[in-house]
């Protein structure tokens, strides 16, 4: 069970390859552009461990 104001439970966000966490916990203003990539590649059934942010998003 993934707990208030985050995106996965511990579990599965330790699986996601290490660059995408950084990306994703960057606090920027494109935080939720790459959050909404997070929500695709988890949406179209992406492994975990296969799921990249661009750095384009981190921009």
């Amino acid at each position: 069970m993934r707990g208030p104001g985050k995106y996965l439970c511990l579990g599965c966000w330790s699986t996601l390859p290490l660059a995408a966490r950084r990306l994703l916990n960057r606090r920027d203003s494109r935080a939720l552009a790459r959050l909404r990539q997070l929500h695709t590649q988890l949406d179209a059934g992406t492994p975990l461990a296969d799921i990249r942010i661009t750095e384009e998003s981190a921009r």
